[in-house]
């Protein structure tokens, strides 16, 4: 059957297991009435029936198959079937005759047309007109059967309720599950850009990560100009071109982390260092975690070249207990205190420590003055992350210089990143599972809400229809009457206990349960007991086909077998009555049996059928959304990162690539001024960029100082000068604000000062550099041509002699402006 394009996962899977659910149980019921019906037939009429059941059991066997195996049948044929089904079992009832003959076909039918509304539930109109049909079957059979040819109402008036009712039962599970997928939806989009937000993060930080340790490293190489063999460099520029080009990011497939760390390289002339190695391979590990240590043990042995002040070094690896892997270098230089480390030094943070965070791996530094340094990298899979303060088990060596002591433990300095929470944040598997345990549990509180609502609704109608009825019709009957009247207010009182929770959207408590469900066992006897003899299951038992609606709303949320345990006792006592009042002849017998089948077989059926939505529908519903959801993600954090990407690689176009490619293809030599003086200004830039991510109340001072360090590090004096309340600047505008400055710092021999103005309504950042080269001014405007200036942002240049003074503002909005101290 076609379903709606604006359907929900809920919905979708509520709309299935309903459709499915009708097609058995109208099948089911019409095939045992019709073995019933030819076995209860006399033998001359025997293939008269036959020949009106076996059509209509053959239409249910084709429906039957449509579920397993969908047939390119016309809806207009599958309902012509069903309508035929009900009406060739209307038409068998005067070939049946006879009490159980009708009462067997009523029972078949009046499912039958209950089942429809099930069947075609996303078709309103035709299963109204099914069950049309059903009542056209029923009067036919009742016309035909009977000698006066006349009808009796109270059977079809009853069909018309039990039609109305599971249509509005349908309904109310309905909006349930329209509630839970627009719930889940609103959940789902805030946890989806949760994800492509963090997606977007970790990516950032591999980028800039692998800028810091490529492009990044080589242009403030160049530009330092301390090398006199230069033969290193072009392969390395076209290294650096081709990591700048590729999309971040980790692979999924396994990499042997021994064969990785036998192409660390040890550097070149005076920078190189000696690496001895003891690697316990293979190491078969997620190539992820494994170019995650890969690279930053690349960016160790880089700081035991620029900073041990040793030439030597050891690498260790080797896995430990739990499928674990523990990689560590030491050297035995000069060391340093980690606690000291700013936080904008990128090395350790960014290239060692962050990248192992993205992995879900610790990264530890051990260090002190004068004791060398040992850098540890540890990872393990999902089943067992370490703690960051573990004792390290260290394999038996030799002790280096003091670097290796038993009592230490690894502690990660403050730029770091807190390792130590590693282990108390759950992985990316353990909070699907979790939101899937959500969103199950939520899904399945909204169906049960439902369908307790549904059973109520139908106990109530049926109570104050039919039982009502019944009741005030048959007071003659009753002797005497008040236990059957106390009774039906018992009823009542159960259903405004129950229904008094469930309207304010709370689960039954146990309490109220327990004395409800001990209460409507309690009308069963009392019903069954004070009834005349043979007036069990007839027109003046009420309380027969009532009492399991009522206990059915209190059950909902256990399972089918408390149900069934419930309806067997209710059976059980109506039929003790009725043996206590005198056993019954085999016609009674047969009729009772029918009765009990016709009323509590469909209590048991819908009950069933609720049990199955919240078992089996809900977690369905749930995985299926959270299949979808991650789709829906993954394209999310595709488009995206693309969008990143594409955006990254364009701002460094008009600069880093060109200076890349020079340097890679010998156009540009590192012995040019000129080309060193241009390597710095990209590398401040770069510094600039790595800064933008940091989390700290001034980002554009943050920022700022990242390119006065570079500049320092060029052996340039630079004072920082800072005025007034800081403000709000948007990261495109601290770009075109900083950029001249980072020019001018870059192109700057000896001393420099910068300064930042804030006031309400502007700001105002100046670089005025001494000894500054000769087309400072001509560099400084190269940044308008890889991106667009803000037009609130005014870039001021003048030089005189050797110094140059470069000033950028920008008007801020005046949502942004700030109040004076």
């Amino acid at each position: 059957m076609r379903r709606g394009g604006h359907e929900g996962t809920s919905e979708r899977l509520v709309n299935r297991t309903v459709e499915r659910y009708g097609v058995w149980l109208r099948s089911t019921v019409v095939l045992l009435c019709g073995a019933l019906g030819l076995v209860w037939a006399d033998a001359a009429d025997v293939p008269l029936a036959l020949a009106l059941l076996a059509p209509a059991v053959l239409a249910c066997g084709v429906r039957l198959w449509a579920l397993r195996r969908p047939l390119p049948l016309p809806l207009a044929l599958l309902w012509t079937l069903d309508a035929a089904v009900v009406l060739l079992m209307g038409l068998s009832q005067p070939v049946l005759d006879g009490e159980g003959g009708n009462a067997m076909m009523e029972v078949a039918v009046g499912i039958s047309v209950i089942a429809f509304q099930f069947e075609w539930a996303t078709r309103p109109v035709a299963g109204a007109a099914l069950a049309g049909a059903g009542v056209v079957a029923c009067v036919l059979g009742d016309v035909l059967s009977s000698s006066e040819h006349d009808l009796d109402v109270v059977p079809l008036v009853r069909m018309l309720i039990q039609v109305g009712l599971s249509r509005a039962g349908y309904l109310i599970v309905r909006a349930r599950a329209r509630a839970a997928d627009r719930s889940a939806a609103v959940r789902a989009a805030l946890r989806r850009e949760a994800d492509v937000a963090a997606a977007r993060r970790a990516t950032e930080r591999e980028y800039l990560a692998t800028l810091h340790d490529t492009a990044s490293a080589t242009l403030l190489m160049v530009s330092q100009g301390d090398s006199r063999d230069w033969s290193w460099l072009p392969p390395r520029a076209r290294q650096d071109l081709e990591a700048l080009s590729a999309m971040p990011g980790f692979e999924t497939g396994s990499v042997d982390l021994a064969a990785l760390l036998g192409c660390v390289p040890e550097g070149e002339g005076q920078a190189r260092v000696r690496l001895t190695t003891h690697i316990e391979g293979p190491l078969t590990m997620p190539s992820g975690p494994g170019l995650a240590i890969f690279n930053g043990v690349r960016e160790a042995v880089t700081n035991v070249s620029r900073h041990a002040g040793v030439r030597e070094a050891e690498l260790r690896a080797w896995r430990e207990e739990g499928n674990g892997v523990v990689v560590e270098l030491s050297d035995a230089g000069r060391g340093f205190d980690p606690d000291s480390v700013p936080l904008r030094r990128r090395g350790i943070s960014g290239s060692i420590i962050g990248r192992m965070r993205a992995v879900e791996g610790t990264a530890s530094i051990t260090s002190r003055p004068g004791a060398g340094t040992r850098v540890r990298w540890r990872w393990h899979d999902r089943d067992g992350v370490p703690q960051a303060h573990d004792q390290d088990r260290v394999p038996q060596a030799h002790d280096q210089g003091g670097v290796h002591q038993a009592h230490d433990q690894d502690r990660v300095p403050p730029a770091g990143d807190g390792a130590g929470q590693a282990a108390e944040v759950p992985g990316p598997a353990a909070r699907t599972r979790a939101e899937h345990t959500a969103a199950v549990r939520f899904i399945r509180g909204q169906l049960l809400i439902g369908a307790q609502l549904v059973a109520l609704l139908i106990c109530l109608v049926w109570q104050f229809t039919i039982s009502l009825r019944r009741l005030v019709a048959h007071q003659d009957v009753y002797h005497p009457v008040w236990p059957q009247t106390a009774a039906f207010v018992c009823l009542v009182a159960v259903a405004a206990a129950g229904g008094a929770s469930l309207l304010r959207g709370r689960r039954i408590p146990p309490g109220v349960r327990g004395w409800c469900l001990g209460s409507v066992l309690a009308v069963s006897a009392v019903s069954a007991y004070t009834l005349p003899p043979h007036h069990a299951t007839g027109p003046a038992d009420w309380a027969f086909g009532v009492v399991g609606w009522h206990a059915l709303f209190l059950l909902a949320d256990l399972r089918v077998r408390w149900y069934a345990a419930f309806l067997g006792a209710h059976i059980g006592i109506n039929a003790a009555a009725v043996v206590w009042h005198g056993a019954p002849a085999a016609a009674e017998a047969a009729v009772l049996g029918i009765a009990t089948v016709g009323s509590c077989g469909l209590q048991f059926a819908i009950g069933a059928l609720m049990t199955h939505l919240l078992r089996d529908t809900a977690p369905a519903a749930g995985s299926a959304a959270a299949r979808e959801e991650e789709l829906r993600t993954l394209e999310r954090i595709h488009e995206h990162l693309q969008s990143d990407h594409k955006e990254r690689y364009r701002a460094l176009t008009a600069t880093t690539v060109p200076l890349l490619v020079g340097l890679g293809h010998g156009v540009l030599s590192p012995h040019d001024e000129e080309v060193r003086l241009r390597c710095g200004v990209e590398g401040a830039r770069m510094r600039r960029l790595f800064a933008e991510g940091d989390a700290v109340a001034d980002p554009l001072l943050n920022e700022l100082r990242a390119c006065v360090e570079v500049a320092e590090h060029q052996g340039v004096t630079v004072s920082l000068a800072v005025r007034g309340q800081p403000g709000e600047v948007p990261v495109e505008i601290r770009r075109e604000l900083i950029d001249p400055v980072a020019v001018t710092l870059g192109r700057t021999r000896s001393a420099a000062r910068v300064t930042v103005v804030w006031t309400p309504s502007s700001v105002r950042v100046s670089a005025v550099g001494v000894d500054c080269a000769d087309d400072c001014t001509e560099a400084a405007a190269v940044p308008s041509q890889r991106r667009a200036a803000d037009p609130q942002v005014s870039v001021v240049r003048t030089r005189r002699g050797e110094s140059m003074w470069a000033e950028a503002s920008w008007s801020r909005p005046a949502s942004l402006e700030v109040a004076l101290p």
